[in-house]
């Protein structure tokens, strides 16, 4: 149910940012609006408002033709051209013009660009790169010849491969295939105020992160993550890291800025991107995330890659949650997600308080 106050003084801000919660229809015009609308606000006695244009249009009234609610917002319409442009991305064996590209999302050439980055985090050709990386790690992942590989993932040869594989699969496209082999991954375990914590990384950077009540466990995690890798201890610059992971997890002052050497699909990684600009004491819900990488409808898919995140804290997954607050699954255990949002808040509440007596 619609709280009427709520929804006329949103009406009166003339609040653009409630589009999608409420519609409001005006008796005397017999018409209907977006709550941002730049029509003469109407009197509060001669205003309706509803939760959907069906229900404004059963009770007799007409789309405005200045804010025009039955196109759908500028968000919107932002979000279905990108994408457009994505599924014409995904299926395209050569990637396709930015041109192209802006004609299949139906938008200008220079405004598709500025959209298309600013919905994905990325440019339309590291978009198409990453895409392609994916699909070549799951067909190396699933035991296909490199060769195969390679030309059915969409690279017009091997050697475009092998430059663009050592920074998005951290390793050769070989050595993919065989679970690791020829790749030493260096290790270290520490005890957090939330049990053992492990780090792992390979020379590119971190490859792993995991949360767990015993050391024992998080070494086998690895070691099953990597079947083919020299799994080995580490000491040093890793050590550094893992003590910059514990004091986060005690005192967390700002989100951690680490090198990482993640792998996972295209899609997997435009998720990863999207949570790591959730600001610390903030949260967003798996339908934000969706939004924000061009795939509103893409939930599930959303919720599938943060379950399937292997960097905890560092891609912070434990930020997202339900639409209706529920704080869903995590991982490493819900109890964990818990208190890391709550120390989370805690810390940056001075410096929100801070900045609005500023």
């Amino acid at each position: 149910m619609l709280d009427f106050d709520q929804c006329w003084a949103a009406l009166e801000k003339r609040d653009a940012s409630a589009a999608g919660q409420f519609l409001y229809g005006v008796r005397t015009t017999g018409v209907y609006c977006r709550p941002g609308c730049t029509s003469r606000r109407p009197l509060r006695k001669n205003t309706m408002f509803f939760e959907t244009m069906a229900e404004a249009e059963a009770a007799g009234l007409r789309p405005c033709k200045r804010c025009r609610p039955a196109d759908g917002s500028p968000a919107e319409r932002h979000l279905a051209a990108v994408e457009r442009a994505c599924a014409l991305l995904e299926k395209s064996d050569t990637v396709p013009s930015l041109g192209e590209l802006a004609d299949a999302a139906g938008i200008s050439r220079f405004h598709f660009h500025r959209v298309f980055k600013q919905i994905t985090g990325a440019t339309p050709r590291d978009y198409a790169r990453t895409h392609r990386l994916g699909r070549l790690a799951e067909k190396l992942d699933a035991g296909e010849r490199v060769t195969e590989a390679i030309y059915a993932a969409g690279f017009g040869s091997s050697s475009r491969a092998y430059e663009a594989a050592p920074a998005g699969l951290g390793m050769t496209p070989g050595a993919r295939r065989r679970g690791g082999t020829g790749q030493t991954i260096r290790y270290v375990t520490v005890e957090t105020p939330l049990g053992w914590a492990l780090v792992a990384a390979t020379e590119r950077g971190i490859c792993m992160t995991a949360l767990a009540d015993d050391h024992s466990s998080l070494i086998d995690a690895l070691k099953q993550r990597f079947p083919a890798a020299a799994v080995v201890a580490g000491d040093g610059e890793l050590k550094d890291w893992a003590n910059r992971i514990v004091g986060f997890i005690t005192a967390p002052d700002r989100n951690l800025d680490l090198p990482l050497d993640i792998q996972g699909t295209a899609f997997q990684a435009r998720v990863w991107r999207a949570l790591q600009k959730i600001p610390l004491g903030k949260t967003a819900t798996y339908t934000e995330i969706a939004a924000a990488i061009g795939q509103p409808r893409a939930v599930r898919a959303v919720a599938q890659a943060c379950a399937t995140n292997k960097v905890a804290l560092l891609v912070p997954c434990h930020r997202v949650i339900r639409r209706d607050g529920d704080l869903g699954g995590y991982r490493w255990g819900v109890e964990r997600k818990r208190e890391l949002l709550a120390r989370e808040r805690e810390a940056a509440a001075p410096e929100r308080a801070h900045a609005a007596a500023d």
